[in-house]
Formats: structure tokens, C-alpha cells, sequence
């Protein structure tokens, strides 16, 4: 596991040999002290000889998204028109504001910012008047939906302390009213949506086609992601075998995000 380090830099070089090391995050602290991420494959014995110093602090780092994301602390960050920041961060209209909690979707896995972009061009395209978010961890594609104008979403997933932190969120930022939570996946509702996203798993994915399909719409859309490269072909040919049509394909990071559309 990676794990963190902090010690009282010894000037800029610091940063580049951390840099050089394959830091996962690096921030200045108070004083002239220096905070670092580092990966596991790189010992403390070898930072401390490229930093040229023994008086090191080391302890646990804090894994967000499923332990696939390693910073330091929350972060603002932006995708597309967008801008995520954390609770304690003072927002500007038109941010979306989450509490940092364990629930998937920080905005920083490039999983999560790719379906944030292809759900964006959808919304601002066609305008659909609702949207299903299938495992929505933090809430934040629902919540990004909302703001983008669609005006009501409901976000479903089997985890209550997913369906706590949503719940949380969607608060903090107004818009509890017009987001509906529910326990459960696609096979626990029975309507069906213009806008269907899911950022899960690929077997999930994969195993959850046809149900997951029976919910999009007349001429729908669905975004797919969380699906690795390797992987890519095994979904595609799922939903393809069900009756969706491939519109896009994007990719980041070793991750691709697929958008079909209903052929009914």
C-alpha cells in the first residue's frame, strides 16, 4: 500500500526528487515542511538517500475511490464545465460540493471524469428530462445532471453508506428535492429513462445488461464506465447483444467510457 511521508524540505530539489521517485502527491505544509504520497515499490531507506535526510515521519496514506485514487487531502478540480470541490472549500455558483467520505466518485478517477464529460455533451445535445445514475457511490453524476439542468435524477446502489454520503451531498448542495435515492440495482425499478449512466465495475457491467437496458428509453442513451482498456471489446459485444447501438467511445488513463444508444 502507499504510504505518506513528512519531513522539513530542504529546499525546491525536494520536489523533483520526489517527482523522480514516482511520487502519487506532493504539498508544502506549515512552515518549510513538505507532505508526499509515495508508492510502495519505493522503500524509505531509498527516499531518504534522494532526499538526503534520515528524519523522516511515515504513516498510512488515505486511499479515496476504492483505494484507486492516492492524494493527500480532497481537491478541487474541474471536468468540462464543472468544477467539484470538497465540503470545507468555499464554492462558486454552479460547483458541486462534496463531503469526503468513502463512497466512490471524488471526480478524481479518470472513470469518473469521463462519464462527467460524456454526460455533459449529452445533456447540453438533447436535454432529457431525467436521469438513472446505476451505483452512484458519492452521488456525483446524479448531482452533475442536476446542475447541468436536468430536473430531476433518481441514484440507486446497494451500498448504504453510498446511499448516506449521496444523500449527504445532494443536501449540501440544494438539491435534495429533485434527487430520489433508492437501495438496489436496475432490476429494483420498473420505468424507464432517457439518460441512463452507470460507473461501476466491467463483470457488473457485463452481468447486468439486460436489465440495465430494459431501463433506458425510447431512443435513450447510456454511459458506460469504469471499464478498463483490456476489457473494452466483452462489454461492448454485451450491450451490442442486447440492442444498444455504439455512439462513442473515449478513453483516459488506461479507462474507457462507452455511450450507446437504444435501437428501439
Amino acid at each position: 500500500m502507499p504510504y505518506r511521508i513528512d519531513f522539513r524540505a530542504g529546499g525546491d530539489e525536494s520536489l523533483d526528487r520526489l517527482i523522480e521517485l514516482g511520487a502519487l502527491d506532493v504539498e508544502s505544509t506549515s512552515g518549510q515542511g513538505m507532505a508526499a504520497v509515495m508508492p510502495d515499490r519505493v522503500s524509505i531507506d531509498q527516499v531518504a538517500r534522494a532526499l538526503g535526510i534520515h528524519d523522516i515521519s511515515v504513516s498510512p496514506a488515505v486511499g479515496r475511490d476504492d483505494d484507486s485514487v492516492w492524494a493527500l487531502r480532497p481537491r478541487a478540480v474541474r471536468v468540462g464545465s464543472l468544477r467539484i470541490v470538497p465540503a470545507d472549500v468555499e464554492a462558486e455558483p454552479g460547483d458541486i460540493r462534496l463531503i469526503d467520505a468513502p463512497a466512490f466518485g471524488t471526480g478524481l478517477h479518470p472513470t469518473t471524469a469521463l462519464c462527467l464529460e460524456a454526460l455533459e455533451e449529452i445533456v447540453d445535445s438533447v436535454h432529457p428530462d431525467s436521469v438513472l445514475d446505476v451505483g452512484t457511490g458519492s452521488g456525483v453524476l446524479a448531482l452533475a445532471a442536476l446542475r447541468h439542468g436536468v430536473p430531476r435524477a433518481l441514484a440507486l446502489d446497494l451500498d448504504d453508506e453510498s446511499l448516506k454520503a449521496a444523500a449527504d451531498n445532494a443536501r449540501l448542495n440544494g438539491l435534495d428535492r429533485r434527487l430520489e435515492l433508492g437501495c438496489g440495482g436496475p432490476e429494483s425499478v420498473t420505468e424507464t429513462w432517457p439518460l441512463v449512466v452507470a460507473n461501476i465495475l466491467a463483470a457488473p457491467l457485463i452481468e447486468m445488461a439486460a436489465a440495465l437496458v430494459r431501463r433506458v428509453g425510447r431512443q435513450g442513451q447510456l454511459v458506460l464506465s469504469g471499464i478498463p482498456q483490456s476489457v473494452e471489446p466483452d462489454v461492448m459485444s454485451a450491450y451490442v447483444h442486447v440492442g444498444m447501438r455504439p455512439v462513442k467511445g473515449t478513453s483516459r488513463g488506461g479507462w474507457v467510457c462507452l455511450v450507446f444508444r437504444a435501437s428501439w
